[in-house]
């Protein structure tokens, strides 16, 4: 018997499916993601709101990349509501990035 995922872990899921669409790695690796919370709304379904990054904040990408986000966090079961809070502090670099992202690029 397979243990149900949490919800949590579902909307994590889901942002790795995001990608910079001009660096071939999910925005997660790349610490894009800032925190992603859950909470509850009044009918009973949830709000989860995902506080985010770019590697610029010139991003010609930005748009496309938050309403990636936006629509498959949206996709988790009971999630009813998506806000993505674009910020700049701290600002993004590469220190931020996960030790698969540097080796899929050729950075270490």
């Amino acid at each position: 018997m397979t243990q149900e995922r949490s919800l949590e872990e579902q909307v994590w899921d889901q942002l790795r499916l995001c990608y910079d669409y001009e660096i071939p790695v999910n925005i997660v690796e790349l610490g894009l993601i800032y925190e992603a919370i859950a909470s509850d709304l009044a009918d009973g379904g949830k709000e989860v709101l995902v506080r985010m990054t770019f590697t610029s904040p010139m991003c010609p990408m930005g748009d496309l990349i938050q309403k990636d986000v936006e629509r498959r966090v949206a996709t988790v079961p009971s999630v009813k509501k998506v806000r993505v809070e674009i910020a700049f502090e701290p600002p993004w670099d590469p220190s931020r990035m996960s030790e698969a992202a540097k080796l899929q690029l050729g950075m270490l």
